[in-house]
């Protein structure tokens, strides 16, 4: 009996992520704007990058992404022309190396997974 209501918690937690991580939405990379693709060049090839906080840890308080242990993701700062600060625009990265990439373009309201 414990087995099996360890294994219906199981699979209501992971039936959780993959509802927050399927209301999440995708984008391709070619509908990405040209900063958001810049900067997955840059993540790519390892920077450098063009702000200080570029690449510090994601603490994903927002819960809109699948739960991971604390350092998993990574956020990046994509460049909003006309802002006079680093806008709102964020690539976040999770795994080392990045192995899933998401996109939002409101300050972590919302997010798409950019589909490679």
């Amino acid at each position: 009996m414990r087995k099996l209501f360890c294994a219906l918690i199981g699979a209501t937690l992971f039936g959780a992520a993959l509802a927050r991580d399927g209301s999440v939405g995708t984008v391709s990379v070619a509908q990405l704007p040209e900063e958001a693709r810049a900067t997955l060049k840059l993540i790519d090839a390892g920077g450098p990058f063009p702000y200080r906080r570029d690449g510090i840890v994601f603490q994903n308080r927002e819960r809109l992404l699948p739960e991971q242990p604390k350092g998993y993701y990574r956020e990046y700062t994509v460049p909003t022309p006309g802002s006079k600060d680093r806008g709102a625009r964020r690539i976040i990265t999770g795994d080392k190396p990045p192995i899933v990439f998401y996109y939002t373009a409101d300050h972590y309201k919302s997010f798409r997974r950019i589909q490679q």
